[in-house]
């Protein structure tokens, strides 16, 4: 396994973040892509969802940061929110060695004026998706003749939204010297044609193209009742957590209902729930609050949770690429799971590129426990405070075993965001934490807090 010790560049203060984030062997798309990156190469890359693809275009952007210029030198363009959030994370943590250093998101669902005064006190790398971008250029809050490199993240699925011509006018705003990175889970015909516009003698990696058969455990049953079916399903394999993809919001929203009236821990994310309350959603399920999560294909892209044990179809996807990208979010890093497809007699001819490399799976051979819920021991508090306030998990840790007298095996994952502070508690103490929450101050002051779930 190469080290990123091994990338002569790398100053010492970033070996010893990574170190520090247990980062220290590289991933097959860091080690062929970085050093290219560095050396001003444009790259077109195909690496599937949960490669390391983010570290592999991060380093270089955070490294090649001009401090001393308070403009935007990187943008990172995206296909949802979620993944826009979960890569602005992900380079803040490393970030961390160059103090300062500015990374800023451009989605809908947030106010465009409070975006535009952020962008008016300056910003080094921004991440966004090409909607919002597109917004901000048409209204002159964001001006891009300083950006050093573009990259594209997932371009296939964004080619797939119908923002062919957003990137390509995106793309015109900046200096054609620029660098230009595209990576994308799949090479379609769009995806050479946005190549050959965008890019300039690209250097082309393939790593990871295809889901490894070990990795992945593939099944499909055919039913003619596909609720019956996943409760059969549930009861047998006991995921630890469960992640469903249903086609609509509607199927998503009477889907979820129905599972929470089983007395399931259950919750969604659809088009209709601004952005605080998908962001809620994903926090509320990554740290086991609620152990099911049913999602449109909203989230089968930029969605980074471990240890998700089962994908189900509840729906089939509408084409392969979308298949590949869902049953993506389970054996990741590293990890096994299992996706499972549903679908109808009726529907035989649309999951054939399932059926040739899925195993067929049969009722009869289900084991179901009828007493079985996916119910949890967590529920989550919120507090008015985050990073803004400079609190840290480790505060929010301390006041809670310190001040309140929590066991520490009683609280779960701290999620501590820009401006709100999420804690997993186990819920035979949650309202002990927040009654006492009324007078305890963490770093001597006094915060709101709520039950979100």
């Amino acid at each position: 396994m190469t080290t990123f010790e091994s990338i002569k560049e790398l100053p010492q203060a970033l070996l010893d973040t990574l170190n520090a984030l247990n980062f220290t062997t590289m991933r097959k798309i860091q080690e062929k892509a970085i050093q290219p990156i560095l050396e001003g190469k444009d790259i077109l890359a195909q690496s599937k969802t949960g490669s390391g693809k983010t570290l592999a275009f991060g380093l270089p952007s955070i490294m090649r940061t001009d401090m001393n210029a308070n403009k935007p030198q990187t943008i990172i363009i995206t296909p949802t929110r979620e993944l826009a959030d979960q890569i602005a994370v992900e380079l803040r943590k490393v970030a961390a060695y160059k103090p300062n250093l500015k990374i800023l998101t451009l989605y809908g669902g947030v106010p465009l004026r409070a975006q535009a005064d952020s962008l008016a006190k300056g910003a080094h790398i921004l991440i966004g998706t090409p909607g919002r971008i597109q917004d901000h250029l048409a209204k002159g809050t964001l001006v891009l003749d300083s950006i050093k490199m573009l990259i594209l993240d997932e371009a296939d699925r964004m080619l797939d939204m119908g923002f062919y011509d957003e990137i390509v006018k995106i793309g015109s705003n900046m200096p054609s010297a620029k660098q230009t990175l595209l990576f994308s889970a799949t090479f379609p015909e769009k995806i050479e044609k946005l190549a050959k516009m965008l890019l300039k003698h690209p250097l082309t990696i393939k790593v990871d193209t295809h889901i490894e058969a070990d990795r992945i455990e593939e099944i499909v049953y055919e039913t003619s009742d596909k609720l019956k079916s996943l409760i059969a399903i549930i009861q047998s394999y006991k995921p630890q957590s469960l992640l469903i993809f249903c086609n609509t919001k509607a199927q998503v929203i009477a889907l979820s209902d129905t599972l929470h009236e089983l007395g399931h821990c259950v919750i969604d994310i659809q088009g209709d729930l601004d952005q605080k309350e998908r962001n809620e959603a994903l926090i509320v399920f990554s740290n086991g609050s609620k152990r099911i999560l049913v999602a449109t294909d909203v989230a089968s892209r930029g969605l980074d949770i471990k240890d998700i044990t089962l994908v189900v179809n509840y729906d089939l996807p509408f084409d392969q690429e979308v298949y590949t990208h869902r049953i993506g979010r389970t054996g990741r890093a590293g990890s096994t799971g299992t996706a499972i497809s549903l679908y109808d007699p009726k529907e035989s001819a649309k999951c054939a590129y399932i059926t040739s490399q899925a195993d067929i799976g049969y009722e009869k051979n289900l084991n179901p426990d009828s007493r079985f819920k996916m119910i949890s021991k967590y529920g989550t508090i919120c507090i008015n405070g985050g990073k803004k306030e400079k609190l840290r998990a480790g505060d929010i840790l301390g006041m809670l075993c310190q001040e309140i007298g929590i066991e520490h095996q009683s609280i779960g994952k701290i999620t501590v965001t820009e401006n709100r502070s999420y804690i997993a508690l186990e819920k035979s103490v949650i309202d002990k934490v927040l009654k006492a929450l009324k007078t305890a101050k963490i770093k001597k002051k006094k915060y709101v807090a709520w039950k979100v779930a």
